[in-house]
């Protein structure tokens, strides 16, 4: 893509607008806090005061809007006492240039490996570093900037206090998680009635698996609902897939299809139900008419072998899935947190999540995976460091007054990847024109008194909660107008214009992405990277299963599901790869559109067949299936000399698994003529199209 076309294309994605989901109450609750800390500071400490609370208060209810599992308390509290903390100790340094500007520098590149541990802690940090750039002008001297930083962190704790008081939907963004994988599932299930091999993307389920991370203490309190729901959810999809795929015995039409397609059909039917009750924590009202297709007796008359074994798992694991949904009311809750204390109290592992403080050296150690010259987050963290220190020079060199606005909306607009970080300014500077124009010309015009600004920066930080999902654009007008409402109620001068205040905006927008093109992190060059590490992680994965069906008894099915997650985590990482190469204006090196597209669906394909072995992974007490050890060592080391080629811009070659396969192939004719079929036909099959897959990944690569 050329560098006219992203910016285009970036300038477009910026100032898009979409409709979304509004959310009155929680927008409401974040304003009310906001007014309470501006009242409280005003009738005991002033205008000035004020302002840098309600700074405070305002950015801690903004970081309590970002996607994270953990607890919003928590993340008010964290953002109001981070930012308190920086105002103090950058008031401190303020009066030596050279060492704020250190400071300056230190707290940036530290924000911007902030994203190491997370987008959610990168924003918070970032976001910090650029209010503090604002409210380290308003205290005048060291105990008042001792004051001012208290303040700012009791903004945080009034917002806190709020939540944990009047708490909205409690567990909702985890019901939501939850449900909309159970709702994916359905929608996967009625695909697979006219598609028996389609695509299911599995990031419902790894969004799930995040938000089902809980503390011992959350582990205690969690609805009965989201109790379990999660782990028959995961199982439920190969069952699916196994079930419709003609590859494991059902023709493609006939009626043995006709009932595959009822009872895929049911099983949609009856998910959309469970995922309406755990959204609503209501109880599951089932429809009469999947309950009826799944218990009819003909199953066992239209159906054999693997698609009979899958229709019977079927039915039992959805009937796991009503029953984790059943969970209603005071009762439910109640059963649900004695159910988790006797879990906890017999050892029953959960989802683990760490706590605040032992997340601290998560974070540490998460940062220095990062310490490395190809790592985005270090290129990010050098970048925003750079141009926060430059753009805070700028400010005070240009005759223009409050200079922090450059820095501010650079440090603001910076992302580790180029279409977010361009997209974001084009954004930013647009509703930055709008706001502040508009504030501007307010105040000029009407000349309000504290009380009527007090109210009107209330009413922006109110819009800007409501309306903040809907575009960046609009959340940035309201923040603009929110700023220069709040610095005429601390009595900043207000000589300074509209124009020279969106000029120093597009001062600090032009810094960021000169710094993007001056020193970038393109993902196009790790593409084959991404497509390697991917190939790896399936091949594990297939082995594992293979595996699994060479000595049943012996091994667990942990192993399999490492290497599930492993190979989602790679899928997804490719394709947010490929997302963002598509936006870059670099030409690909190695590997062209067509090449990426071809091998992801061979890869897609490779997962898939081995999704449809796990469906029907043996019990303990099975028959070892002879040779298959041996057939999975030959793919996990055949995947991984084929990462290794991709990587280095070579074609992978699968000989020595075609070589082991056919080997292993004779051994299982011997010993099926001697003991007989077993599980051995089932997975022959499934070796042979995991072959397929590899050999048209390859050709995917070939010029």
């Amino acid at each position: 893509m050329s560098w006219l076309r992203a910016l285009k294309e970036t300038a477009r994605s910026g100032l898009k607008i979409e409709r979304r989901r509004l959310e009155p109450l929680v927008a409401l609750r974040g304003a009310a806090g906001l007014a309470l800390v501006i009242g409280v500071s005003l009738a005991l400490f002033g205008p000035v005061v004020a302002a840098s609370s309600a700074f405070g208060a305002f950015q801690a209810a903004i970081a309590t809007f970002q996607r994270s599992w953990r607890p919003r308390p928590v993340l008010a509290l964290v953002s109001g006492v981070s930012l308190g903390i920086s105002t103090f100790v950058g008031y401190v340094t303020g009066t030596h240039l050279a060492l704020f500007v250190l400071l300056l520098v230190v707290w940036t590149f530290l924000a911007g490996l902030a994203w190491a541990a997370g987008p959610t802690g990168g924003i918070i940090a970032a976001s910090n570093v650029a209010i503090m750039l604002v409210t380290i002008t308003l205290p005048t001297s060291a105990a008042q900037a001792a004051l001012h930083g208290a303040m700012i962190a009791f903004g945080g704790v009034v917002q806190a206090t709020l939540i944990v008081l009047f708490p909205i939907r409690r567990w909702g963004a985890q019901r939501d998680a939850l449900a909309d994988a159970l709702a994916a599932e359905a929608d996967y299930a009625r695909r697979l009635r006219h598609d028996p091999v389609a695509h299911f993307d599995p990031e419902p389920l790894m969004v799930a698996r995040r938000a089902a991370a809980v503390t011992a203490r959350e582990a205690r309190r969690r609805p009965a609902e989201l109790h379990g729901s999660r782990g028959v959810a995961e199982r439920i999809r190969p069952v699916l897939a196994s079930l419709a795929d003609p590859a494991m015995g059902v023709p493609p039409e006939g009626p043995g299809r006709d009932r595959v397609r009822e009872l895929l059909a049911a099983a949609g039917s009856v998910l959309d139900a469970a995922a309406r009750a755990i959204r609503k924590g209501d109880p599951v009202e089932l429809p009469a008419p999947a309950v009826a297709a799944l218990r009819t007796p003909d199953t066992g008359a239209l159906l054999a072998g693997p698609p009979l074994r899958a229709a019977d798992r079927l039915t039992a694991l959805l009937s796991d899935v009503i029953e984790a949904a059943e969970g209603d009311g005071t009762r439910g809750e109640r059963a649900g947190a004695e159910a988790a204390a006797e879990a906890i109290k017999e050892g029953t592992p959960h989802h683990a999540r760490p706590g605040l403080l032992r997340l601290v050296p998560v974070i540490v150690r998460a940062m220095r995976r990062e310490a490395h010259h190809g790592s985005p987050i270090l290129r990010h963290a050098v970048r925003i460091a750079a141009v926060a220190a430059v753009g805070y020079l700028v400010g005070r060199l240009l005759p223009l007054g409050h200079g922090y606005w450059a820095p501010m909306a650079a440090v603001m607009v910076m992302r580790p990847e180029f279409s977010q970080t361009y997209s974001r300014a084009v954004a930013r500077f647009g509703g930055t024109l709008v706001g502040v124009f508009l504030a501007s010309v307010i105040v000029q015009a009407a000349h309000p008194h504290t009380g009527s600004l007090a109210v009107l920066a209330v009413a922006c930080a109110l819009l800007m909660y409501l309306l903040m999902r809907t575009g960046y654009a609009v959340s940035q007008a309201c923040v603009g107008a929110y700023v220069v409402f709040l610095l005429g109620m601390a009595g900043e001068n207000l000589s300074q214009t509209a124009f020279e205040r969106v000029l120093l905006t597009l001062a600090g927008g032009l810094l960021a992405m000169i710094s993007y093109a001056v020193y970038p992190a393109w993902e196009t060059p790790r593409l084959r990277t991404r497509l390697g590490d991917w190939l790896k992680a399936d091949g594990r994965y297939a082995a594992a299963v293979v595996e699994q069906y060479g000595d049943p008894a012996a091994r667990g099915h942990h192993d399999v599901r490492a290497a599930l997650l492993a190979t989602r985590e790679a899928r997804v990482a490719w394709q947010e790869a490929v997302a963002t190469a598509r936006l870059e204006p670099v030409r690909h090196r190695g590997l062209s559109h067509g090449a990426a597209d071809a091998t992801q669906h061979a890869l897609a394909r490779f997962g898939r067949v081995a999704m449809l072995l796990e469906a029907h992974l043996p019990g303990a007490g099975a028959t070892p299936v002879p040779g298959a050890a041996d057939l999975a060592e030959a793919l996990r080391r055949a995947t991984e000399r084929g990462a290794k080629a991709v990587r280095e811009r070579r074609v992978p070659d699968w000989t020595p698994v075609r070589e082991a396969l056919e080997h292993w192939e004779a051994e299982c004719a011997e010993h099926e003529a001697a003991e007989g079929p077993g599980s051995a036909p089932l997975v022959r099959n499934g070796a042979g199209l995991l072959l397929e897959a590899l050999e048209d990944f390859s050709r995917g690569l070939t010029p």
